[in-house]
């Protein structure tokens, strides 16, 4: 993939993975969120710098010292030189994750009971704490205060069954991309196809709309996502990895 499209789904992934604070620093994207997801509390690497890059990682870290968070950095492929001189300061790369992108064909929305919101309904939030087991008030509070921040175009999707929640995600759009995340299934209904429907409707809502690609992340661990994606017709197109100061 070109490095111009590589920066911009990740200047998209960024806008629909809100920090609650940004920092510019000379090509440089410094993400706090009080250390709710490494997305949204990492630098990102995005355009050139002019900065001697010593001088610049000694600011980043001091700048996550600051908020009492690891400092940690989100690189792509493009980044390896970057990536190469931070292992060799102590950083440990964590959680390597795909990106993965489908042309939208049209796509006729899947059976089933789901609703479709601009906005996550408290309904929507406490399935997605229940399934992902976020029980800390605080944190809750976090995840609450960055879907707020989201500017671009979004839609919650629920799937019930009996009247009750048993799937749930999200999708943010932007110039004729949108990003599938937040896409969780209640751990009693796993294994039997319900993380494919809504993966689907999300699809068919957004093909609907008129956007023509749709794109997600996805860790190279979670064998599982990677091959319902896979079956979806989704295809990885690059990989990002965080690497995070300390042992």
């Amino acid at each position: 993939m070109e490095a111009m499209e590589i920066r911009a789904l990740e200047e998209m992934a960024a806008n629909a993975h809100v920090a609650l604070d940004v920092m510019q620093y000379d090509g440089w994207l410094l993400r706090f969120s009080a250390g709710h997801t490494n997305r949204a509390n990492s630098v990102s690497v995005l355009y050139p710098s002019t900065i001697p890059v010593d001088e610049k990682i000694g600011y980043c870290e001091r700048q996550y010292r600051a908020q009492d968070l690891p400092c940690v950095f989100k690189l792509t492929d493009l980044d390896g030189e970057l990536g190469t001189l931070l292992e060799k300061r102590g950083y440990r790369v964590v959680t390597p994750t795909d990106v993965m992108i489908l042309e939208l064909p049209e796509m006729e929305m899947p059976e089933g009971e789901i609703v479709f919101t601009d906005q996550p309904a408290e309904e929507w939030l406490r399935a997605y704490f229940d399934f992902e087991g976020l029980t800390d008030p605080a944190r809750q509070d976090i995840f609450r205060r960055m879907l707020e921040k989201v500017l671009v175009r979004t839609r919650y999707a629920a799937l019930k069954l009996d009247g009750r929640i048993i799937a749930c995600a999200s999708s943010a759009a932007e110039r004729g991309y949108a990003l599938l995340q937040n896409i969780v299934v209640d751990p009693e209904y796993r294994g039997r196809g319900f993380g494919r429907t809504i993966c689907r409707a999300l699809l068919a809502e957004a093909a609907g709309a008129g956007t023509g690609h749709a794109y997600l992340q996805v860790v190279q661990s979670n064998t599982p996502a990677m091959r319902l994606y896979e079956s979806l017709g989704f295809r990885k197109v690059y990989t990002y990895r965080y690497l995070k100061q300390g042992g």
